[in-house]
């Protein structure tokens, strides 16, 4: 299949982000979709979401790839980084450099680990509506250079569009609160971490793949990420994506 022009790329990114009015909107599925955009349509190598809890704990939500969600976690850790900052601040952390002495004196361990997974530098952009910052988007780059200013206001926009989309979708569930909203989604993070775990044992595979397969197949299933990860813990997924590649 040809790909799309990059303007139809742009607007199918945007109608997703805003498609979230549906009844089974998965927050962290909904999150990693953010996280896929970012890379497919910037200059970047990976991304990250960082959400907030009610009482503005930064927890991992979503990220395009295993050596950036581990880079998170780390992150929330050590209670240092740009999408702590970014946070914190309710305000962009600009294009920073990774590989040297003002981002380690910055955040000492979080810039040489980020370095070490192969990144030159970030950018962060909070998940904001009005003054209302629900997290952070961290932009990973591992080519020489900053982020264009035109590709960083293009991120912020995907970062506000997702933002709306959550606020949006929260507001219309009436029968849940927003804490018990957001502890749904952290409940459905660990499950998914669970069934990746699961997966990649069971079929011997990395973890990333295992995701990319749950991914895929609550894609091609329209069927909640959330759900399928479920059914793998269970063992009722479908037989097609339990089974390892050499039976």
């Amino acid at each position: 299949m040809p790909e799309l022009p990059r303007e139809e790329q742009l607007a199918a990114a945007f109608v997703d982000l805003a498609d979230t009015l549906v009844q089974d909107f998965d927050v962290i599925g909904f999150l990693h979709t953010l996280a896929e955009h970012c890379v497919e349509l910037l200059d970047v190598a990976a991304a990250g979401v960082l959400l907030a809890t009610p009482s503005g704990q930064l927890v991992d939500a979503a990220a395009s790839d295993e050596r950036t969600r581990q880079l998170e976690l780390a992150s929330i850790e050590w209670d240092e980084g740009p999408c702590r900052d970014c946070f914190k601040t309710r305000r962009q952390v600009p294009d920073v450099p990774l590989a040297t002495q003002a981002a380690t004196m910055r955040w000492p361990r979080f810039a040489p680990r980020a370095v070490e997974a192969g990144f030159t530098s970030v950018v962060a952009a909070p998940l904001r509506l009005h003054d209302h910052v629900i997290g952070a988007l961290g932009l990973f780059r591992d080519q020489p250079g900053p982020l264009e200013d035109s590709q960083v206001k293009l991120g912020q926009a995907l970062a506000d569009t997702a933002t709306i989309g959550v606020l949006q979708q929260r507001a219309a569930s009436e029968q849940m609160t927003v804490t018990a909203q957001l502890q749904s989604a952290l409940d459905s993070r660990v499950i998914i971490e669970q069934a990746k775990g699961y997966l990649a044992n069971r079929r011997g595979i990395g973890v990333e793949e295992a995701f990319t397969l749950m991914r895929r197949h609550a894609r091609d299933h329209q069927t909640r990420l959330t759900e399928i990860a479920r059914r793998v813990l269970q063992g009722t997924a479908d037989a097609s994506l339990l089974t390892r590649r050499d039976r």
